[in-house]
């Protein structure tokens, strides 16, 4: 409302004085004036603004290339094809790629299981009945077994 008083009451006014006074319309005031400090304080606070944007992005950037990480280990885990967006996101991060420590402990304890899985015992698991314990206790006694019968090889 008051900038529709001051366009229109403004420009009537200059026409009666005649334009002999030179004033500075809002658009044209400097922008540390119009923010209320001097030109150094805007300059410091710009170059403020700068610096806090660009970690910002480095931040961002770095986020960014863990997320890729994981998603690049995923992909050799199961085996599926590469994505060459998640490659660049890791270069241009550089070598300073690291994963959170909880992501790291979830893909430790994966690697685990993997590996229990694809052990012998792992495997005797998944079949269904099988009772390893029974199964340990027969190996130890037919190896006691064969340990007596060499005992009493005449041969031996």
């Amino acid at each position: 409302m008051a900038f529709m008083v001051k366009h229109m009451v403004g420009g009537q006014l200059k026409n009666l004085t005649g334009g002999l006074t030179e004033e500075k319309a809002e658009g044209e005031k400097s922008d540390a004036a119009a923010q209320g400090m001097t030109q150094e304080e805007f300059e410091q606070y710009q170059q403020q603004l700068e610096e806090e944007k660009k970690e910002r992005e480095a931040h961002y950037a770095q986020k960014k290339a863990e997320r890729a990480t994981v998603r690049t280990h995923f992909r050799e885990k199961y085996r599926l094809p590469k994505n060459e967006m998640d490659e660049t996101q890791i270069q241009q991060a550089g070598d300073d790629v690291v994963l959170p420590t909880e992501l790291a402990k979830m893909i430790a304890e994966d690697n685990e299981e993997e590996a229990h899985k694809q052990s012998v015992l792992g495997q005797l698991s998944n079949i269904q009945n099988v009772d390893i314990d029974q199964l340990k206790d027969k190996a130890q006694a037919t190896l006691e077994d064969l340990k007596k019968q060499t005992e009493n090889c005449s041969l031996m």
